[in-house]
């Protein structure tokens, strides 16, 4: 008689020596005595994947990170035995294999150690679920520090922290609150001024220590799945960032107007709201190119239905929006309402395209319009059905973008805030629960609304949005940090998002300009507005419980303020434009911390406040109340104050007078800042002339400016206008040399110069190596001129 049946719990389980050793190509197989084996690919000289399995057996090979368009291949890779390890060498690093407990270390070719184990790999067996809870951990050296992880209301160096990854629907969230809305298992390490990364392709809900628990080891692990991560070596942070993002992808360019400011709230209805808000924002003088319609637009909350006594007349109204320079935003949830008359609902049912429990019947879960079932966005069928239900919006009614909220997916009023973990997907062929589809529900949904999006906008560019996202959403659609709240911490905490998110791979993104929760005053919201001009995508949301919060809301002083940096964003939409052309070609972040962008300075390593908008501005928000100014750090180089040129020397912190109508904002010396008019909305005015702000410097400095047709493909076809400025400062005179690409016109034929900090009076002008009359330059003072954009060179010489 059995007496005693309980199995036998046997803790964390670790690999031990190495038995059997195969090379295929650039993959590389260790397997130990006791079954697991490390499958080692070599993807670049620099980057390395790292796959470990169990009892002799590898789970299928399928990731939604990955990017169709990433590029492989290496230039060196010798293996060699000896007796202790393994050593594999490329052009740029080494890793050595530990025989008896495959234990890994990573250096540089000098023998830097860049990584090492400390237990490596281990597992535990689940025995709730099946499968293993997989485990990694690092050794944490004596100032070693940790960025990226994705939106985390956190500072930006996560030294001390630890992190979850299990997107949550979480309203008004607090400072190092976990979880949030997002998944992106990716960090930047940095030791002794040597950057690494690593990304933990898993979906599962992840955990990343960071010397947390124990103060010399850092550590990631997952409820399930493998232990599956890509490491990828620097030396410099933008390096790594570069390597992960041409791993996970990029998006297109997105119109220029998604570039603009934006206007929302929970909600604009009825119809005549719609058209209030929209005029007062012309009356008013304030450039806006899209309103948002949030929730109460459909009927009873059923996504791609409209309430005909709040909007009698859509098509007419998006029509008469449009005409007035406004983009109308819908949104759609994943919840569909239970309505057997409701069409949407019964499509889904009859094609079986819902999600269903473990046991056979649709899961359901009470969302805005009561209780609703979900599709599963992780099975192709249903995407393309999704991406189908868009062409009466999109195509029909003219609605020019999409944002999908609730996606985690968010379900109301259960202790767990989302699905039941028994709910199963299709995952695209490789069938699984919700603890594994759960990170990537969002992120498949929002895809499904891309494809519609875009099938239907062509030849337009599409605009969507999401709030969940899991590593490689970024390829699909811009987003946003979610439910935040009118406070002076969250102006800090959206400061700290957008930088992790760009160095997360992840730059069309902005926050809830003002919070969404409760109510701002009027100088947070101006604050607010006065950094969020420098964030990728600009929006003010708002919840209609806590009261009006438009930029007219706070009185005439505020409306001021908030009108002339909204003003300044679309003088700026150039650059901004440049920069979103630079992060898709060289996946180079929108926004850098400081520690990105200088990395051997220690000073940075610990900043959170200051930043760089592209390459050419450093910004530092004001984030408490009552200030006059405050003390920033400025990094290397030499930085002009935008508003006074007063000129600020790196490697100093001081004090900069901000008061409410000013933001510290610099300008970095010999750059060369396009600018276009101030208009109420893309596309309102002609461009008739480029103005680039020129600020001098004693030596070299490269700028560029990327313009197409502001939408459309045909930027992918050549029709691009790419011009690159080699800007050289001597003592008494500068030179700048333009070098062009691409096959565009600009509608413009000439370029104001305006020129700030020259240390010399300006005498002869050269154009082409051709003294010019200055007047036909229209030269006033030592401040502009006028030239054709055509110039090759240009030589401006002292008195």
């Amino acid at each position: 008689m059995i007496t005693n049946t309980e199995i036998e719990k046997r803790g964390n389980l670790h690999p031990n020596h190495i038995v059997d050793f195969k090379q295929e190509n650039d993959k590389l197989y260790f397997t130990t005595q006791n079954g697991v084996i490390l499958e080692l690919t070599v993807l670049r000289d620099s980057a390395i994947r790292f796959r470990y399995a169990t009892e002799h057996v590898f789970e299928p090979d399928f990731s939604y990170a990955i990017s169709d368009d990433v590029s492989h291949g290496y230039n060196e890779l010798t293996v060699k035995e000896e007796v202790p390890e393994y050593v594999i060498t490329t052009s740029k690093i080494k890793l050595y294999i530990n025989k008896s407990n495959l234990k890994i270390q990573i250096s540089d070719l000098e023998d830097v150690v860049l990584m090492e184990d400390e237990l490596g790999f281990h597992w535990e067996e689940n025995y709730d679920y099946g499968g293993n809870i997989v485990k990694m951990s690092k050794v944490c050296h004596s100032g070693e520090s940790y960025y990226g992880m994705g939106d985390k209301a956190s500072h930006t160096n996560l030294k001390g922290k630890r992190v979850n990854n299990w997107a949550t629907d979480s309203y008004a969230y607090g400072k190092d609150q976990e979880p949030l809305y997002k998944s992106i298992p990716f960090y930047v390490g940095l030791k002794e001024n040597i950057a690494y990364g690593v990304f933990f392709d898993n979906s599962f809900s992840t955990y990343f220590d960071f010397a947390n628990e124990k103060r010399n080891v850092t550590s990631f692990w997952a409820d399930g799945g493998e232990m599956n991560y890509y490491f990828f070596y620097g030396p410099k942070m933008g390096q790594v960032v570069e390597a992960y993002t041409n791993l996970t992808g990029v998006p297109e360019l997105p119109p220029l107007w998604a570039l603009g400011f934006h206007q929302s709230k929970w909600s604009y209805y009825p119809e005549k709201k719609v058209k209030d808000i929209a005029s007062t924002f012309r009356k008013l003088k304030i450039p806006c190119d899209a309103i948002y319609l949030d929730i109460d637009y459909m009927e009873g909350f059923r996504c791609f239905t409209w309430d005909n006594k709040h909007f009698p007349n859509p098509k007419k109204m998006i029509e008469e929006l449009e005409n007035d320079g406004f983009k109308t935003i819908t949104m759609i949830d994943p919840g569909i309402k239970i309505d057997r008359d409701y069409w949407v609902y019964q499509q889904a049912m009859d094609n079986g395209y819902f999600c269903r429990r473990a046991d056979g019947p649709h899961f359901k879960g009470k969302v805005w319009p009561g209780e609703c079932k979900f599709p599963d966005f992780t099975d192709p069928e249903v995407r393309e059905w999704w991406a189908g239900l868009y062409k009466e919006m999109i195509a029909d009614m003219g609605v020019k973008g999409v944002w999908n909220d609730m996606n985690e997916p968010a379900i109301m009023e259960v202790p767990s805030k989302t699905a039941n973990l028994d709910v199963r997907h299709d995952y695209d062929g490789n069938p699984c629960s919700h603890r594994k589809a759960h990170n990537v529900y969002g992120m498949q949904m929002v895809r499904a609304t891309y494809e519609g999006v875009k099938k239907f906008m062509f030849p337009r560019r599409p605009f969507v949005l999401t709030r969940a996202a899991y590593a490689g959403t970024q390829r699909y659609c811009a987003t946003w940090t979610g439910d935040n709240v009118a406070t002076w911490e969250h102006l800090w905490i959206a400061n700290v998002q957008m930088q992790r998110m760009c160095m997360s791979g992840y730059s069309f993104v902005g926050s809830d300009i003002g919070g969404f929760a409760e109510q701002p005053n009027g100088e947070l919201f101006a604050r607010w507005m006065q950094l969020a001009i420098f964030h990728p995508f600009c929006r003010v949301h708002s919840s209609g419980d806590h009261g009006e919060q438009e930029p007219w809301s706070f009185g005439e002083e505020i409306t001021d303020i908030v009108r002339k940096f909204v003003e300044l964003r679309y003088e700026l939409l150039p650059y901004l434009y440049t920069m979103f052309y630079k992060y898709i070609k060289d996946g180079l972040p929108m926004l850098q911390s400081l520690v990105f962008y200088d990395q051997e300075d220690t000073q940075t390593h610990f900043r959170t406040d200051e930043f760089l908008f592209g390459e050419k501005m450093l910004v530092c928000p004001v984030q408490e109340p009552n200030a006059q100014g405050r003390r920033m750090y400025f990094p290397k180089g030499n930085w002009y104050n935008y508003w006074t040129d007063e000129v600020v020397t790196g490697g100093v912190e001081k004090w900069v007078s901000a008061e409410i109508h000013i933001i510290p904002w610099f300008v970095k010396e010999g750059s060369m800042i396009p600018k276009y008019p101030v208009q109420q909305y893309v596309g309102e005015k002609e461009i008739k002339e480029l103005g680039i702000d020129v600020y001098y410097k004693n030596g070299i400095e490269i700028s560029s400016v990327y313009e197409d047709q502001q939408d459309g493909y045909d930027y992918k076809k050549g029709r691009y206008s790419l011009r690159k400025f080699r800007l050289r400062g001597k003592e008494k005179e500068l030179i700048i040399q333009q070098f062009k690409d691409g096959n565009f016109i600009t509608p413009y034929e000439k370029f104001k110069l305006t020129f700030h900090g020259l240390p010399f009076t300006i005498g002869t002008v050269e154009l082409d190596n051709e003294v010019v009359n200055p007047k036909d330059i229209k030269l006033n003072g030592n401040n502009s001129i006028e030239i054709s954009k055509d110039f090759t060179e240009l030589h401006i010489i002292g008195k």
